[in-house]
């Protein structure tokens, strides 16, 4: 099977998580929440889904194997994967989301939430390891069906986000929702509609349609473009497919990037300690009164590094990742008001504080982006790119010091690199390319940083050639 964890959970070809599979890891992560004393039997447990035509049939299948396995299933139905979290938190209950994210139509996943938030890499082994006994045990693939709580799911996070900003703060600004098929497309609308936005509905879709916010499509890009001078928008919002991750684009459909959201974002809170991949931008440094600590990619290591901070008895933390989204593991004063933790990617939080930022101080997204001076970065993916490739690649450029400056040859000199994950390496211009695998999909993406929009262009493009051609 296609099946194993990467950087947010479980993901795969839809063809092998539909039917037994799912079966075998929902049961597989209820023996895990059993044996590790986070469950009892009879206790709740949240399932929520996205809108990918596979969706339906896996999360019936989870439920009817988490009935089995002695647990009370909730369908919370199509909800954004921070709002199935926020009730499961409220609730003190296990959860899991049926998702791919961000990937292809044809690939599906699942994510897993103890009662006190998202599964660690420890929780990621024991599921795996009961995974391959329950395999051979299980029969009974029976599909389930549980009692409907996806209103009360939904507007419990509604409420959570109607209390951040001040009445109408958003007042005045024309807000395009690029609604697609992300399981956040209405309460954007709702949300953006209570703060008095106008709002305009673009593109949306009853096929599922895969938007990575991190590395945004052309095809993407060229709606952003035209909707926003069609429809003369100061901004135009949107998500991935289970609405954990934003996208935000200015008043000329360029997106912002996610790690700029998150830097406004911290600022918006008041955090005292950012934690964030290695991928983020390096100007974050320079752009707050706040301790930065680095991480591998994937809100597993965020949330880690942030409960390192908790430990190490810090507050005002909170986390985010380069593709946008946005994690909170202490509560903040927000609005004169208690925002609870929400160690988990949020795509409203942070599209909010931006929109709040530029509204306050009567600046179009360009020019408050252009205003943190940040070194500009660009990322892009090769689709469909072999893992064997990816690993074959990377094992190259680590053999040996000559190997990888043979391989830049054509970009750059090698001044100093990282390992963090992936390869990160500082040319001796100043500018950085950064070559890391997809930890669940077969992809290869490079992160690349330069002096300006042309260079990062162009040393980006550079990038994937050298791909492409190691390929």
């Amino acid at each position: 099977m296609s099946l194993k964890f990467g950087t947010s959970g479980l993901r795969g070809l839809s063809v092998d998580l539909e039917g037994s599979a799912s079966a075998v890891y929902a049961t597989a992560f209820a023996r895990h929440l059993l044996e590790a004393g986070l469950a009892t039997t009879g206790t709740p447990i949240l399932i929520g889904r996205d809108f990918r035509a596979s969706s339906p049939s896996i999360s019936d299948t989870c439920i009817g194997a988490l009935k089995r396995a002695g647990f009370s299933p909730m369908d919370c139905g199509t909800v954004p994967t921070p709002a199935l979290a926020l009730h499961a938190l409220s609730l003190n209950a296990p959860a899991l989301m049926i998702t791919g994210s961000h990937i292809p139509a044809d690939r599906n996943g699942i994510k897993f939430y103890r009662p006190d938030g998202e599964i660690d890499k420890k929780d990621e082994t024991a599921i795996a390891n009961h995974a391959a006994k329950v395999e051979q045990e299980i029969r009974d693939l029976t599909p389930g069906t549980a009692d409907d709580h996806s209103a009360e799911t939904a507007d419990l996070f509604y409420q959570r986000n109607i209390a951040l900003l001040p009445e109408k703060a958003l007042s005045g600004l024309k807000i395009g929702v690029y609604q697609h098929s992300t399981v956040a497309r209405d309460l954007f609308v709702d949300v953006l509609k209570h703060y008095g936005a106008e709002v305009v509905a673009l593109g949306r879709s009853g096929t599922f349609i895969p938007v990575d916010t991190e590395a945004v499509s052309t095809e993407t890009l060229m709606l952003l473009d035209k909707w926003a001078a069609e429809h003369k928008l100061d901004a135009i919002v949107s998500a991935d497919g289970d609405g954990d991750r934003p996208l935000l684009a200015d008043e000329t459909g360029t997106p912002l990037r996610g790690d700029l959201i998150g830097l406004i974002t911290a600022g918006f809170l008041g955090a005292k300690v950012v934690v964030t991949p290695v991928t983020s931008n390096s100007g974050i440094e320079g752009n707050g009164d706040f301790d930065v600590a680095r991480t591998k990619v994937g809100s597993p290591f965020v949330i880690a590094g942030m409960s390192e901070a908790l430990a190490a008895g810090k507050d005002a933390v909170m986390g985010f990742e380069a593709n946008g989204g946005l994690l909170t593991a202490s509560s903040f004063t927000v609005n004169g008001e208690t925002l609870s933790p929400l160690p988990t990617r949020d795509s409203f939080l942070p599209v909010l504080a931006v929109l709040s930022l530029a509204a306050t101080k009567k600046q179009s997204l360009s020019d408050l982006a252009a205003s943190y001076r940040l070194p500009v970065a660009a990322a892009d993916r090769l689709e469909n790119f072999a893992q064997e490739k990816s690993a074959a690649l990377m094992s190259h450029l680590r053999a040996s010091p000559d190997n990888l400056a043979n391989f830049l040859s054509s970009v750059g000199s090698v001044k100093s690199t990282s390992d963090i994950d992936g390869l990160r390496v500082a040319l001796t211009d100043g500018s950085t390319i950064h070559f890391r695998p997809s930890g669940n999909a077969p992809e290869m993406r490079c992160y690349v940083e330069a002096a300006n929009q042309q260079e990062a262009e162009q040393l980006l493009q550079k990038g994937l050639g050298l791909i492409r051609i190691f390929g």
